[in-house]
C-alpha cells in the first residue's frame, strides 16, 4: 500500500486539475528508476492509463498507479508534501530506504 498524506492529496489534486487530468479516473505514476546520488531515485507524473503490470491503490482521493517492480521498493511509503524553509514539493517517506540523499530525491536499500 502506498498512503498519500491530507497536504499531498489536496496539492496532487490541484495539479491535476491544472494540467487537464482528472483525479477521480486518472492516476498518480509513481515509481523508482536507477540513478541519483543513492543509488534509486523516484518517478513522480500523471497518467490516463494503466499498465498490465501496474498494481493500483486509492488513498486520500488520490488513485496510484505503480509498476510492480517499482512496489518492491515502495510497499508502506507515504507521499507528503512539504512547503517548509527548504523550499516545496513531494517528500516520499519510504520505510524501506536505509539511505537517503540530502535532497529526498533518491534512496538506496
Amino acid at each position: 500500500m502506498i498512503k498519500v498524506s491530507d497536504t499531498a492529496s489536496k496539492r496532487i489534486i490541484d495539479m491535476m486539475n491544472d494540467d487537464g487530468f482528472d483525479a477521480t479516473k486518472d492516476y498518480v505514476r509513481v515509481g523508482v528508476k536507477s540513478g541519483g546520488c543513492s543509488g534509486l531515485s523516484y518517478e513522480l507524473k500523471f497518467d490516463k492509463e494503466l499498465g498490465e503490470n501496474d498494481k493500483v491503490f486509492e488513498d486520500n482521493n488520490v488513485r496510484i498507479a505503480v509498476e510492480k517492480k517499482s512496489f518492491l521498493y515502495l510497499a508502506g511509503t507515504t507521499l507528503e508534501f512539504s512547503g517548509g524553509l527548504n523550499g516545496k514539493g513531494f517528500v516520499f517517506n519510504n520505510p524501506n530506504a536505509t539511505r537517503t540523499c540530502g535532497c529526498g530525491e533518491s534512496f538506496s536499500l
